[in-house]
């Protein structure tokens, strides 16, 4: 057994790296058979233990971590294929299972993340379609500052060279959600500042014939279902799964008052595995997933300025009437497994993501007719001097060809593999999980924009003429990457010390093309390349009494600049917490303070910030930053009969986030020392409180975020320039008919309060209305 476990892992390295999309460079090649080298001596390990007759420690007080590897997949957090309960981390690891996100069942990722204390949420288009999530005080821009994955598989549009996630997968087709923060989110990379966030999807089910379905159906023509089917035999198993969500939308466009302002999603997908019959000694798995994923969206940037969205906060602009995004993602991957009998676990994934977007939307607006365009930006700084500009936003007649419209076209490609090992092993009464792996990824984001202009007659968009393709933006954003990790999960007793190490190779490279040359024939006029190596060590302690856990973890934080900016300084920080966990079968509590020291913290130049400086993509320095909190969940179920109870959490994060030097930057503007982040609540709580009454569970959700700035800045938070307090509330029922087939209802914002989620780029923008669903579900 131990020399097919060398060859198999031999045979895998082999395998994967003649399967990379590009030969490996002389960095690279070092890597990765460096790495091979490590899971050699990993496998070998334990032999020498036995061969020198140490004794392998039986079930006992430390049996724990065999059973947390088995564990059930729907209460554990995957991590390099193997499972560890989230208790047991040795760090901020919250799991949603499928039960928690079918309570309510919602579609918005973003009313599904506000149950995880430590996410920083910046809503944005009232559905989820385009979410801004950040972790421990990170910036939530398009996601760009987390390591977003589905299934363990960096997921967002080209994770090293362009990582705003304009795509983001359908929460609504997940089975599960995972969360990891702090030392636990080493694992992921290669942004361990904040942390991390896996989606698990769909599996094929193991016993047998089996399916689902769900369908639900609202206000404003809203309707999301899901819909799959699969089997498994002793060799071979398959699934096939569809998702679909949409809504007309909740906003009026002026002049258009039954133009669609919503959206349309399909997806579906499907995976096929052959592998070895149960009693197989050494458990082999061959599996390939394909997904295809269309987003049609009727969203722009333009929001409202104070007075209009005080008056009627779900109006839309005229001149926004032509703003449409389009997407197609594609997902393939292949996934091979061995397990052995003595838990001995190898993987290895090849995976590609092609991503293709086309997003118009208004860019600015020439006011004046002078032939100089102006930001929009300007008409809501100051909107009683600006009365006829915001006329033109409103309807009014524009000069000709004054309102430009941007075609941003972008197409996205990420592909990659990755290898992982996790090797349990005992020395004496010590044990040991042993979890290797190494990634090579490439990715790349290609634009190729021009732009379109319009008049405004009568509060129609009236074509004038368009730039040529590749005018407005010609360029490419590429990066290579290795990744290597190795951690020790080492028992000794009640102490558990997890101590980590995580390597980022990383080779960035922009060109830039001529407008004039769409083709790109005479090849590019500028070429900037930027390589970063860093080493990324972590350490994780708990020690476990009675029902408790005290936990305490360090870690080095890491984020790389982006290609094309090459003043940019990677984003770095040490990262430290320290908590305590409690669990009983009635009770759970837990509490975790951290603090992350930022040597320099990144600004990212994107239009759904509102950037008027550099180019789209340029990243700024913003300098040392100080981000300390406290997290707290905690869950109780009393019982007042056998089939009654009053299930009771609740999840509450407070976040003081703030620079740490004073300085005037382009990007950021004039800070002082001691300014609070943007778009970092200091208040988050989310209490959820139900009812179970055998076949009936009702259940209330009060979410509640605290004021935040648009801007960096200090003391009482200026009227325009802050996102008032909000408090909401959802109501979700159930009601099982049978075994198998359930009814359910959902009131969002039950009691319609009108708030705004967001100031920038332009203007603020609401949040959904109060809507009403129903549906049912049904399994087989």
């Amino acid at each position: 057994m131990r020399a097919s476990q060398l060859c198999s892992c031999e045979a895998f390295a082999i395998t994967l790296e003649a399967a990379l999309p590009t030969p490996l460079g002389e960095k690279e090649t070092s890597m990765y058979r460096a790495t091979v080298s490590s899971l050699a001596v990993a496998l070998s390990m334990p032999v020498q233990a036995q061969e020198n007759n140490w004794p392998v420690a039986e079930k006992d007080g430390t049996e724990q971590a065999s059973e947390d590897r088995q564990a059930n997949p729907d209460t554990s957090i995957i991590v390099l294929g193997g499972r560890i309960d989230p208790y047991r981390i040795p760090g901020s690891a919250d799991l949603l299972d499928s039960e928690d996100l079918r309570r309510f069942d919602h579609g918005d990722v973003n009313r599904v993340l506000r149950q995880v204390p430590g996410v920083n949420i910046q809503e944005e288009d009232g559905f989820g379609l385009f979410p801004n999530i950040g972790l421990r005080g990170s910036p939530v821009e398009r996601s760009s500052n987390i390591t977003l994955m589905e299934d363990g598989v960096l997921i967002a549009p080209a994770p090293y060279a362009a990582p705003a996630a304009y795509y983001f997968p359908a929460i609504g087709r997940m089975q599960a959600v995972e969360v990891t923060k702090g030392a636990a989110a080493i694992r992921s990379g290669p942004r361990t500042i904040g942390g991390a966030v896996n989606l698990r999807s769909t599996q094929i089910p193991t016993d047998g014939f089996s399916g689902y379905a769900s369908g639900q159906y609202g206000s404003r023509n809203y309707f999301q279902g899901q819909g799959w089917v699969g089997a498994d035999t002793d060799y071979v198993g398959a699934l096939i799964e569809t998702y679909q969500q949409g809504s007309d939308g909740f906003k009026s466009i002026d002049g258009r008052p039954d133009a669609d302002t919503g959206f349309e999603r399909q997806d579906y997908r499907g995976r096929l595995a052959v592998h070895t019959a149960p009693d197989a000694p050494v458990e082999a798995r061959l599996e390939f997933v394909y997904g295809r994923s269309d987003l049609k969206a009727n969203e722009t940037y333009l929001g409202l300025a104070d007075a209009d969205f005080a008056a009627e906060p779900y109006r839309r602009y005229a001149t926004s009437q032509r703003d449409a995004f389009s997407g197609k993602h594609d997902q393939f991957r292949i996934i091979g497994t061995l397990a052995f009998a003595d838990e001995t676990r190898i993987t290895a994934t090849l995976y590609r993501n092609d991503f293709s977007r086309s997003w118009s939307k208004l860019q600015d607006i020439d006011f004046d007719g002078d032939g100089r365009f102006d930001s929009i930006q300007t008409v809501f700084d100051s909107p009683d001097d600006n009365r006829e500009a915001l006329n033109i936003l409103r309807g009014a007649d524009s000069a000709n060809g004054a309102v430009r419209i941007r075609n941003n076209n972008r197409v996205y490609r990420s592909e990659g593999a990755q290898f992982s090992l996790e090797r349990p092993f005992a020395i004496g009464a010590t044990r040991h999980n042993l979890a290797v792996s190494v990634r090579y990824h490439e990715d790349e984001e290609d634009r190729l924009q021009n732009e379109e202009f319009y008049s405004q007659i009568g509060g129609d968009l009236v074509f004038e003429r368009q730039t040529d393709i590749g005018q407005q933006a010609n360029r490419e954003a590429k990066a290579k990457a290795i990744a290597f990790y190795i951690e020790d999960r080492i028992e000794i007793g009640a102490v558990t010390l997890t101590p980590g190490l995580r390597y980022e190779g990383i080779d960035l490279t922009r060109l830039d093309y001529a407008g004039s040359d769409p083709d790109r024939s005479t090849g590019p006029t500028r070429v900037r390349r930027t390589n970063i190596d860093q080493w990324l060590p972590a350490l994780g302690v708990t020690y476990e009494f009675g029902d408790a856990i005290v936990l305490a973890g360090v870690s080095r934080g890491f984020s790389p600049p982006g290609p094309g900016s090459p003043d940019a300084r990677a984003e770095k920080s040490w990262n430290y917490e320290a908590g305590v966990r409690f669990r009983t079968d009635e009770v759970q509590v837990s509490a975790i303070g951290f603090y992350n020291d930022y040597s320099n913290l990144l600004g990212n130049c994107t239009q759904s910030v509102g950037c008027s400086v550099g180019d789209i993509g340029d990243q700024f320095n913003g300098g040392a930053v100080t981000v300390k909190g406290l997290e707290l969940s905690a869950a109780v179920e009393p019982r007042a009969t056998d089939t009654i109870s009053f299930p009771l959490s609740l999840a509450y994060t407070f976040t003081d986030a703030q620079f740490d030097s004073s300085f005037d930057s382009d990007f950021f503007g004039d800070v002082t020392e001691g300014d609070a982040l943007p778009y970092i609540a200091r208040h988050q709580l989310y209490i959820e409180a139900g009812v179970n009454a055998g076949r009936i569970a009702i259940n209330l959700g009060v979410s509640y975020l605290s004021d935040l700035r648009n801007e960096p800045g200090s003391g009482a938070i200026a009227v325009n320039q802050g996102i008032d307090e909000r408090i909401i509330f959802d109501l979700a029922g159930n009601f099982a008919l049978t075994d198998s087939l359930s009814l359910f209802a959902r009131v969002d914002n039950i009691f319609d309060d009108q708030y705004a989620v967001s100031r920038r780029p332009f203007g603020l923008r609401p949040g959904i209305p109060r809507r009403f669903v129903g549906g049912a579900r049904v399994s087989f």
